[in-house]
């Protein structure tokens, strides 16, 4: 029996997909951490029946910030932290706290265009395949081992909407398979064992 924190700033589009893949298992989500009062994946935890933990960067460091996530994690006891969407980068001090259990999910095909662009960078590219990468968090910005990549086919002519759309549903069905998959197989799967799967998808 597993249990995570999910870290989102946003919609919250992965932390439901999450949750729902979760569901009947021996599995859940024991709490979510949110940094914006006005992010709709607050609406999401209060439909699911998730207990949120919200944090305020005003007028506090990062430091300060992750001291308090530090204590509520540990007092959760949970098995791993997943980025859904956190829009801020978390210290060496925290990513060190819990080297190992941070999980991220990128969308593109990392090492390229890592940053808060990256559908943006991979549509303006050109590139004839374009994707997701799901990661452990390091140190750096999007550096991490890689636990999977998904790549889809280019289709020319294609809106920037529409990439984005196709590459959020590579998120949505990848990224709660990965999360059950680390949750079933922990302790052991680890960033020295993790291996990088790139799959095509068309």
């Amino acid at each position: 029996m597993g249990s995570i924190a999910v870290f989102a700033s946003g919609g919250g589009s992965n932390f439901e997909a999450i949750a729902r893949r979760l569901e009947g298992t021996q599995h859940s989500i024991a709490l979510l951490v949110c940094d914006r009062k006005a992010a709709y994946v607050h609406e999401r935890a209060k439909a699911l029946h998730i207990p949120v933990v919200s944090v305020s960067y005003v007028r506090n460091t990062r430091e300060e910030v992750e001291h308090r996530l530090i204590e509520i994690i540990d007092t959760a006891g949970v098995d791993f932290i997943v980025l859904a969407g956190f829009m801020r980068l978390l210290t060496p001090l925290f990513v060190e706290r819990f080297s190992g259990k941070i999980v991220n999910i990128h969308p593109a095909l990392l090492p390229k265009y890592p940053g808060t662009r990256g559908i943006e960078e991979s549509w303006e590219s050109g590139d004839e395949k374009v994707g997701i990468t799901i990661h452990y968090v390091d140190k750096g910005m999007d550096t991490g081992p890689v636990i999977l990549q998904k790549e889809i086919n280019r289709i020319p002519g294609e809106s920037l909407e529409a990439m984005a759309d196709r590459i959020h549903c590579l998120e949505h069905t990848w990224y709660p398979d990965v999360i059950f998959e680390l949750l079933e197989r922990q302790p052991e799967n680890f960033p020295s064992q993790a291996q990088t799967r790139r799959e095509k998808m068309t």
